[in-house]
């Protein structure tokens, strides 16, 4: 069968690329012909335009000898549609399930062409779809049902049935130029102008005049050729073939004065609409051929006139049946050319150059002296379809995640994480790092590559740390949006937290207020006449082993079974959160208001990226999925110590609903026009540290192949990098290939016994001159780091960030001892302050790492008790003694141990400053207990989380925030002191 290809391809002029993943059409309704679709096939069709001829000429409405359709022709016809069903064929052997569909937008009840094309279409293999519309239609009706088939990706070609009046511009180019088969959009008639026939759909009906006149044997080359009666796209298409192959061409209107004289000038006569009787048959010359195209294809509209007995052999039948055809043909291809958009296409980045100032401006003066490219230009660059992206403003948009299910076949790129050592209070530059490798592999090395992030909480922003878009010549842009608010996401994820909090304190009051029966009637109530359980109820029933669905027929133990979840509040876990930084709220009461009759308590606010929520948006792998883990979230246990969920209190529908939009991953840009997924942003030390699985997954596949993924762990290796191995690979199945640990000299010093580093004080001298000495004594930081990430059995790479007061012989001593401790090699970058060609050599040696293979492996099996998987932890990964568990501590692990939750992997909850549990002790402490002061469990996101010593969940400001600096020029609506 490969053999036959290249014949087919060539008739469709156009390459056949590998098929994608099928879609299939509910036909909504489906034209026939009279009585049930009496023809069969071509041969069908061709003998009723026959008897429509004999009826015709009874009629005394004859065509003259030129009216008998030739068999070269009707074997033409039927070369068109094997050919079109064969190539489909092929098509389909890759994508079973596929079948193109056309849609047909008709205006009246004029159906006189409808079964041509239906049958016609069964013939290849194609369906149709109809949308009847009122014969009175305008304007707006049809443009109203052109964009909805527009966005349908069932629907693969557009044609429109309309009277004549109604093929305005507005109307025309509403079509998708990718489903306009008919080719009358002003895109598919520019790209036929410009030469550009490969990329465009061309008029079915001027084809048909072309062939059928080359098939009649007239030589085109030379000849004078007029055009009558034809307007707009056919006019022109028909003016741009002629003159390709040859001929002179002249256009004319019916009434135009110079017609007679044109006419008789002409060696062939193309009609685009039927003659008037004002023009008499004498007017055009013996022997000229007479080509009538005036039957509008869809329209149904005969030019029914005598013009053939002039010597023209063809006439308005064969036309429009070749026609007809050859719009199949334009079917197919649009079908292939769907079919390879469904595909892994290689990418054409344009990538924006930079202009490095030294000085290095602030990172905001930077970000603003750059351009971005408008988001659907790069979403089209990387190859994401238009559907699948909503756009939100100019410079980011969110990406739907059924680009997931398009590229299921295609293989994965490269996996890399980007770690760090014990950091400073300043932080290290893990996001700077991330974002200049990614700039060095795609815009400096032509290899296809996206960067991962969190997305920044408002409480470091508007506190010490300020954002997480990068630095200097290595950030997200534009890095105000990256930094407030983005989409929204926290902000769902702050309202959904917060409705869960509310129902469960209201429930507790309801239920202390009421009786079983009144409970069970607010609960389940009568609806005009009708009381019915919702789909959650019914859950919840069947979860009770009630396997009954009439409201009525529950007993009374039964009802109360039902009505009451029996809370304990003591065992409450699940709290509010707020994105900012309030240390007022870290103990509260609640409930102090005489309306809520003593149902007061004592709670506390977290900030909302240590929210649940926001952990099971970062490990969820689909919609379907996120529901499932909202509803599994424990949030407290029942008086009898069995777990109360999501799910039982009946929110787990309303939290969906809010996170629907979160769920997407955001795109956006780096200064070098790369791209980037912003998306999740759960703390390190109080939740995992990274962004979600689903960016992950969607940027593997855009990549391609040899593309690399770049994703960053919060904090140090010991932390974020421990739980992007033990929890994010659990949960994606994602194997990574290399670990980027980044380091400082700064940092470094401070592990070798320099003094104190607070933000907002300025460095001591220590740090800005060199220290041979501080940093070899504080390279055991580094050291253990890297054998922190070797117990994983993943190649390391370090990336020394450098700054501009670290000198060449402190670059040179880190850069030894990263590689005597063990790691595959160890690179100075310079991305700060030139972009990425600054981390240039990163580039190249992840890439020779991720060529070695990784042997990865998990720390522990989640198998092992709880107080094991702790200890394990404690002791290989921050080199501590043994743990010692508070009294609650045990208490909570007993309890989660009994209630099932036992064989869930550990987050644990601890300062990022040390790999201890005392912020104060540097380099790698030893011999030391971890106190694990509490134990949490986040059931829907699956793991438990121990806190380790007096971590706190909700951060405070300091003296003096960044808000102080923070301000907005309200002329020109930029904001001014963003660091």
């Amino acid at each position: 069968m490969s053999a036959l290809l290249p014949r087919f391809l060539r008739r469709l002029r156009c390459p056949l690329q590998p098929a994608g993943p099928p879609r299939r059409l509910r036909v909504p309704s489906r034209a026939r012909c009279n009585g049930g679709g009496g023809y069969g096939g071509v041969e069908g069709l061709l003998g009723q335009r026959r008897q429509r001829r004999q009826q015709n000429a009874q009629a005394g409405c004859s065509h003259g000898p030129g009216s008998r359709a030739s068999p070269a022709r009707n074997s033409f016809v039927r070369e068109v549609i094997q050919n079109s069903k064969e190539v489909l064929r092929l098509l389909q052997e890759k994508n079973p399930a596929f079948k193109p569909v056309l849609a047909i937008i008709q205006a009246g009840d004029d159906n006189s062409m409808q079964e041509v094309n239906q049958n016609l279409a069964e013939e290849a293999g194609l369906d149709i779809t109809h949308i009847f519309l009122p014969l009175e239609s305008g304007e707006d009706e049809i443009i109203d049902e052109i964009l909805k088939i527009n966005e349908d990706t069932r629907v693969h070609g557009l044609a429109l049935q309309i009277s004549e009046n109604l093929f305005s511009n507005k109307v025309l180019n509403a079509l998708k130029p990718e489903k306009d088969v008919d080719g009358v959009t002003d895109v598919n008639l520019g790209r036929l102008v410009r030469g550009d026939a490969h990329e465009c759909f061309v008029s079915p009906v001027a084809r048909a005049v072309i062939e059928l006149l080359e098939k009649s044997g007239v030589n085109l080359d030379g000849k004078k050729i007029l055009v009558v009666g034809a307007h707009g796209s056919l006019e022109a298409t028909l003016q741009c073939l002629f003159q390709r192959k040859g001929s002179m061409t002249m256009s004319s209107q019916w009434k135009a004065p110079q017609l007679q004289s044109k006419l008789r000038e002409a060696d062939v006569v193309v009609l685009g609409s039927p003659r008037p009787e004002e023009v008499p048959l004498s007017w055009i010359q013996p022997g000229t051929t007479v080509l009538n195209c005036s039957h509008d294809l869809l329209s149904g509209k005969l030019g029914c006139g005598s013009l053939g007995e002039h010597g023209g052999p063809i006439t308005e039948n064969d036309v429009s049946l070749l026609a007809a055809a050859l719009r199949i043909q334009n079917m197919v291809v649009s079908s292939r050319r769907w079919l390879r958009e469904q595909q892994y296409t290689r990418w054409r980045l344009h990538c924006l150059k930079l202009q490095p100032l030294s000085p290095v401006p602030s990172d905001i003066e930077i970000s603003r002296a750059q351009t971005p490219k408008s988001v659907d230009v790069l979403a089209k660059e990387i190859g994401l379809l238009a559907e699948e992206i909503e756009i939100y403003g100019r410079s980011k948009a969110k990406v739907r995640l059924s680009l997931l299910e398009r590229l299921k076949d295609q293989a994965d790129g490269k996996y890399v994480l980007v770690a760090g050592i014990t950091p400073t209070p300043l932080g290290e530059g893990k996001s700077t790092v991330t974002i200049g490798l990614v700039q060095a592999l795609t815009a400096h090395l032509n290899i296809n590559s996206f960067a991962c992030l969190r997305q920044p909480s408002q409480g470091p922003t508007f506190g010490v740390k300020g954002g997480a878009a990068g630095g200097g010549y290595a950030q997200v842009i534009p890095m105000e949006e990256f930094n407030l608010h983005l989409t929204g996401d926290i902000h769902a994820i702050t309202a959904a937290n917060n409705l869960l909090a509310a129902a469960i304190d209201t429930r507790i009051l309801h239920e202390n207020t009421q009786t079983d029966k009144a409970l069970y009637n607010r609960l389940v109530p009568l609806v005009n006449g009708v009381r019915e359980f919702s789909d959650i109820q019914l859950a919840r029933l069947k979860k009770l082993g009630i396997n009954k669905t009439d409201p009525g027929a529950l007993t009374e133990e039964e009802i109360s079974k039902f009505a009451r979840l029996d809370i304990d509040p003591s065992t409450i876990t699940w709290q509010r959160v707020l994105d900012t930084n309030d240390r007022f709220l870290r103990k509260i009461t609640i409930g102090q208001a005489n309306t809520e009759k003593g149902c007061s308590r004592q709670a506390q606010f977290d900030i909302a990226v240590a929210s649940e929520i926001m952990a099971v948006l970062a490990l969820t792998d689909s919609l379907k999925d996120m529901k499932e883990r909202l509803g599994r979230m424990v949030v407290a246990s029942d008086k009898n110590g069995h777990p109360v969920t999501a799910e039982d209190l009946g929110v787990t529908g309303a939290l969906t609903v809010l996170m629907k939009d979160a769920i997407k991953p955001n795109l956006m840009q780096t200064l070098e026009g790369t791209p980037v997924f912003v998306h999740a942003g759960p703390f390190a030390n109080i939740a995992h540290g990274n962004s979600s699985v689903l960016a992950d997954k969607i940027a593997l596949k855009l990549v391609g192949e040899e593309g690399f993924v770049v994703t960053e762990a919060g904090f140090g290796a010991d932390i974020g990098m421990e739980k992007f191995f033990n929890i994010k690979c659990r949960a994606s199945g994602l194997v990574p290939n290399v670990v980027v640990l980044v380091a400082t000299v700064r940092a470094l010093k401070m592990h070798g016994g320099g003094p104190s580093v607070t933000a907002g004080i300025p460095l001591k001298r220590e740090y800005t001159e060199e220290s041979i000495q501080l940093v070899a004594d504080g390279c055991c930081n580094l050291q253990k780091q890297i054998q922190i990430a070797q117990l994983f059995g993943v190649p390391v790479v370090v990336a020394l960030n450098v700054f501009k007061t670290d000198t060449q012989a402190e670059i040179d001593l880190v850069c030894e001892l990263a590689k005597r401790a063990g790691a595959f090699d160890a690179v100075p970058c310079y991305h700060w302050s030139v972009g990425g060609k600054g981390s240039v050599d990163l580039a190249w040696a992840v890439r020779e790492a991720a060529s070695k293979g990784s042997r990865f492996r998990f720390l522990y099996d989640v198998q092992l008790p709880i107080v094991e998987k702790i200890r394990t932890i404690a002791q290989a990964v921050y080199g501590a003694r043994d743990i010692e568990l508070s009294p609650e501590a045990q208490s909570k692990i007993d309890r989660y141990t009994q209630q099932g939750f036992g064989n869930l992997p550990i987050c644990m909850a601890k300062t990022h400053l040390s790999l201890s549990h005392q912020p104060d002790k540097k380099g790698v402490p030893r011999d030391f207990i971890l106190p694990i002061s509490d134990v949490r469990a986040s059931i829907g996101a699956g793991f438990i989380y121990p806190l380790v010593g007096t971590m706190s969940t909700m951060p405070g400001l300091p003296t003096r925030p960044c808000f102080y600096d923070i301000d907005l020029d309200t002329e020109t609506e930029q904001v001014r002191g963003l660091f």
